[in-house]
């Protein structure tokens, strides 16, 4: 293993995440709003199995919207959200991660799965999913985010969802401070108990 000053690089990747987890669980809790509720959906997973959201009821889970062939934003979301599984496996394992493609005729679930691979995903907690693009589109749009229309034209924000379905905050993956702010709301979702 690489060496950064006589400290491993793993335990530096430790540190910060504990270091973000610590930020992000300072300051007043805020009341976090109810922005609406993630209807019903069944899509195809990266393994190539249905994906039924009835499996996210009970967990904290965030959202985003993608397609593995972009040059653009997607990249760095997915990096952020690989550190967001990162994050929360130390004490806030139990949070989801699920990315939508707007790309479904080319994001396949092979493609999606490579695309998985190379992020270094956990499969256990964090899906990408693709599937019909009505259904996509619908989702989209009860996200208030993007339609799902062939465009490839997507929002770069982060939604936090509770353990009812319900939609709680929004997060310009582009922002400074992004992540603390993010992961301050995941824990105090998680400490909820409703």
């Amino acid at each position: 293993m690489r060496e950064l000053g006589g400290i491993g690089l793993a335990a530096c990747r430790t540190a910060l995440a504990l270091t973000l987890l610590l930020l992000a669980s300072c300051g007043k809790p805020h009341p976090l709003e109810v922005f609406g509720e993630v209807p019903e959906f069944q899509l195809i997973a990266q393994s190539g199995e249905t994906f039924d959201s009835r499996s996210l009821v009970g967990h904290v889970w965030v959202a985003d919207f993608f397609y593995t062939t972009c040059g653009g934003p997607c990249p760095m979301m997915s990096r952020q959200m690989r550190q967001l599984q990162d994050f929360t496996a130390h004490g806030m394992g139990d949070v989801r991660l699920v990315s939508f493609t707007v790309d479904p005729d080319r994001d396949t679930p092979p493609v999606l799965a490579a695309y998985a691979r190379h992020f270094r995903t956990d499969p256990a907690r964090w899906w990408f999913l693709t599937g019909d693009r009505g259904r996509l589109n619908g989702l989209g749009l009860a996200f208030k985010l993007n339609g799902v229309d062939g465009s490839l034209i997507h929002s770069t924000r982060f939604v936090l969802v509770d353990r009812r379905m319900r939609v709680r905050g929004y997060y310009i993956t582009s922002d400074d401070g992004v992540m603390p702010r993010l992961l301050r709301d995941i824990r105090q979702l998680e400490r909820d108990p409703s």
